[in-house]
């Protein structure tokens, strides 16, 4: 072996060392973002699945309220009729 092809060898060889050092920290920089994915994924599923508990939640408060109100449209004929006979009694009693 030449002086020319031991530098030579021993150029390839720190070049190999740094393409693997290079390889070794974008694969640890590939696996912090595989985990960050699967934990937002983690999120974002419980995130839908209290939503939809809260919708249902809400959905049965609307329909508890919906059952509780007053019925206006028969209040206010009765209210109407009730002014009718007050008006009716008092054209008769004068």
């Amino acid at each position: 072996m030449t002086v020319p092809e031991a530098s030579v060898a021993v150029e390839l060889e720190r070049l190999r060392g740094t393409v693997a050092t290079g390889f070794a920290e974008v694969k640890g920089s590939l696996s912090v973002l595989v985990e960050r994915s699967d934990r937002n994924e983690k999120d974002v599923q419980k995130l839908r699945t209290d939503t939809e508990k809260d919708l249902a939640e809400l959905r049965a408060d609307v329909e508890a309220l919906k059952r509780g109100r007053w019925p206006l449209p028969a209040l206010g004929a009765l209210a109407g009729m009730a002014g009718a006979a007050a008006g009716f009694l008092a054209l008769f009693v004068r």
